[in-house]
């Protein structure tokens, strides 16, 4: 199979796909884009392929090009005919797994879009501060609610899927690992079960500081 072509920046988002890509044994060519927020190059290395200019970007071996995370993860196991990742239709934990797996991209995700740069948003002079502490705060509330639905040793319970491998990246991200353990030990459970995976580890190792 032709390879994929994988734009990312390390510790952004495309790390969820990138450890998918490594999990199936997909043969793929990683492109660093560098920072959106702070380079025009990056900018304009990506505009070409995703006119939102977001990571994961996914040139298929086709040419054709994939954006969204979630599409990406459900393409891959349709195109990989395997359900390690993605439980199969039939299967118990389907409907839970597209249920959260939605959740964390509709709701969650974009509190990282609005508040990792609230300038981009919020032009009122001095008002940008106080909006990313809203919006984190809000962030906060939504962990909560996926502590509530949280399974064990997995997301899912007894089954390992991708929800895990967001699990594992998100929570490196704002509020970062300290408030999960302190605040969301299921979750916090999960991800250090995750961290342990060694079909994630080279994925965490390109792009987490051991510290994070």
């Amino acid at each position: 199979m032709p390879e994929f072509v994988l734009y990312g920046t390390p510790g952004w988002g495309s790390a969820i796909v990138e450890a998918q890509l490594d999990w199936y044994g997909l043969d793929y060519r990683y492109e660093l884009v560098g920072d959106l927020f702070a380079s025009s190059e990056a900018r304009e290395k990506l505009r070409a392929h995703n006119p939102i200019l977001q990571v994961p970007t996914l040139v298929l071996p086709d040419g054709n090009v994939m954006s969204e995370s979630a599409a990406i993860t459900l393409h891959l196991a349709d195109l990989v005919h395997r359900t390690d990742l993605v439980p199969g239709p039939s299967a118990r934990e389907r409907a839970d797994f597209l249920r959260w797996l939605v959740f964390l991209v509709a709701n969650i995700y974009p509190t990282f879009t609005y508040a990792d740069l609230p300038e981009r948003f919020v032009k009122t002079a001095g008002a940008s501060a106080g909006f990313r502490a809203e919006v984190d705060a809000y962030a906060q509330r939504l962990w909560r609610v996926v502590e509530e639905a949280a399974g064990a040793p997995h997301f899912l319970g007894e089954r390992f899927s991708a929800l895990d491998v967001y699990l594992a990246v998100m929570t490196r991200w704002r509020p970062k690992r300290r408030w999960f353990d302190a605040e969301t030990p299921k979750i916090a459970a999960i991800v250090a079960h995750a961290d342990r995976e060694p079909k994630l580890a080279a994925m965490i190792t390109r792009n987490f500081a051991p510290s994070q």
